[in-house]
């Protein structure tokens, strides 16, 4: 076995932990242990017992699971045998749903079998997909012509006899980051990375430190920032279904963790959990966050007795990571890590003077760094990347010491719940409804310091639009979080001269009496 400073891909970062931690625990998961042994191996039992059920180098395998090892197993094992896997946001479903597993060409589902059924609605064939392997999770028959995935996870725990390629592709991480249908992001074997995930988890961690994750391990946040960096460091982390603001910090004494990443609103919502007497009587010293609100900042330290570090960085980013290690004001993300070149820039390409509002855009000083690159379509990848330049599609303005700060997304994009929504998937769904003519969607902020989802919308001539028959049929068609909660009817959308259609306006008038609130008008419904 290699040394350290001589493994070459995360691979080989798993058989080496394998080897030197032995039974030491990895994925802490309810009452549920796996070694670092024991994950080396069944990550090589993944890659085999998919190579066994006919699968060739180059397939791939999407996975429509809930948070559990045998996700990690799949994610970080098939690339072993050579097949890719494509993590699915669970709550897709319909021509969402279909839209990921067709355009990624996967021949393989893994699916939990209170999932299944999402597969099933969508009501065609999709005619890639081969072989449906269920999880089970319940009692119930396997449904008709799927296998049980634990029978696949059976399989031979010997390393696959495959020679790895630095040009395979070992997973698609699908992102609506920007307008458009979800683009799949393109992580191939090589460069592995290997040293600077290394070099960061000693950064970010101690040697007694547990970590813990209760997000989605459908986000790269979840499969990289924890479960990666835990492997790299050597380190146990707890695992969760899911987030509960009420049970959050029991679980967290649960598993005893000193660390864990906060997303998106988790700490606004952690902020409104009622106050404890115990509150600060927790094991996290290091909470690393990604959009903490200023304002809560120092009160959300204070309260629980931590510290915070702000980071910032993207599935389509080009690797790119911005650190605030608490060497920062508050409300700042920190300085550009790593051999990276930076610009601020306005819409012309001009760069913008210290203080004022431009558009990321970086460029790493490696040779041998990837630019990014979205499964099957080049056009947005040559987009994406420009001269050499990744354009990040975020605002940010600098301090005088280079100290960066997330001001606004230049995109039509939307981030709820932790998850960005494209307006264009938004307005295309609603736009079939049979009573609407033209929908505009956008974001107006919420109290949890993200965005609400609202939209525009014209009838068609002569129509008149129930909305609360809309919003059914926008939680029968879109992912939970997408559905909108504010509605205006409207005579007419506003468009430039080129049509294109100007959401500045829209955004600027907001929320006004007239608007239409699903949460007061249907308190009831259910969306996940």
């Amino acid at each position: 076995m290699a040394e350290e400073s001589q493994l070459k891909y995360i691979y080989d970062l798993i058989a080496y932990q394998g080897k030197t931690l032995g039974d030491k625990p990895y994925i802490l998961f309810e009452d549920r242990q796996v070694s670092f042994d024991e994950y080396n191996r069944a990550t090589c039992r993944a890659a085999n017992g998919l190579k066994a059920q006919g699968a060739q180098p180059g397939d791939g395998m999407s996975i429509l699971m809930g948070n559990c090892p045998e996700y990690l197993f799949l994610f970080y094992g098939l690339p072993r045998g050579g097949f890719y896997s494509v993590p699915v946001n669970v709550a897709l479903k319909g021509e969402g749903l279909a839209y990921i597993l067709e355009n990624s060409d996967v021949k393989y589902l893994a699916v939990d079998d209170a999932l299944y059924p999402k597969f099933v609605e969508i009501g065609r064939p999709i005619e890639s997909i081969k072989k449906v392997f269920i999880r089970r999770t319940t009692d119930a028959p396997l449904p008709a012509g799927t296998m049980d995935l634990a029978e696949l996870l059976d399989a031979s725990d010997e390393q696959p006899d495959h020679g790895l390629d630095p040009e395979a592709v070992t997973h698609l991480m699908y992102t609506s980051g920007t307008t458009g249908f979800p683009k799949g992001v393109v992580n191939r074997i090589g460069p592995g990375g290997i040293d600077r995930m290394i070099g960061l988890a000693k950064i970010l961690t101690l040697p007694t430190d547990i970590l813990y994750t209760a997000l989605p391990l459908f986000h790269a946040n979840a499969l990289n920032l924890t479960a990666g960096f835990a492997l790299a460091a050597g380190l146990p982390f707890g695992l969760d279904k899911k987030f509960s603001a009420s049970r959050f910090w029991d679980r967290i004494r649960f598993y005893g963790a000193s660390q864990f990443n906060g997303l998106g609103a988790m700490i606004p919502i952690l902020m409104k959990q009622p106050e404890k007497p115990d509150d600060a009587d927790n094991p996290v010293r290091l909470v690393i966050s990604a959009a903490c609100p200023a304002n809560l900042w120092e009160a959300f330290e204070k309260r629980f007795n931590l510290k915070i570090w702000e980071a910032y960085g993207a599935v389509d980013g080009g690797g790119l990571l911005i650190f605030n290690f608490g060497n920062a004001p508050v409300g700042s993300v920190g300085k550009v890590m790593g051999e990276t070149d930076w610009k601020l820039i306005d819409d012309e390409g001009n760069e913008v003077p210290q203080g004022e509002i431009g558009e990321l855009v970086t460029r790493s000083r490696v040779p041998s760094t990837r630019v990014v690159e979205y499964y099957k379509n080049p056009e947005a990848s040559n987009k994406k990347v420009r001269d050499g330049w990744v354009y990040s599609g975020d605002y940010f303005y600098a301090d005088q010491e280079g100290n960066l700060y997330f001001t606004d997304r230049k995109t039509d994009s939307m981030r709820r719940r932790g998850e960005n929504i494209s307006s264009f998937e938004v307005e295309s769904i609603i736009e079939k409804y049979p009573e609407v003519e033209v929908c505009a969607a956008f974001g107006v902020p919420s109290e949890l310091g993200e965005d609400e989802v609202m939209i525009w919308v014209v009838p068609k001539p002569g129509a008149r639009l129930d909305l609360k028959d809309l919003i059914r049929y926008c939680a029968r068609n879109m992912a939970y979080f997408m559905v909108p909660r504010y509605i205006d009817i409207v005579d007419e959308i506003p468009r430039t001269e080129t049509l294109r259609i100007i959401k500045t306006q829209m955004k600027k008038q907001g929320v006004t009496e007239r608007t239409w609130d699903r949460e007061k008008e249907m308190p009831d419904l259910k969306l996940k």
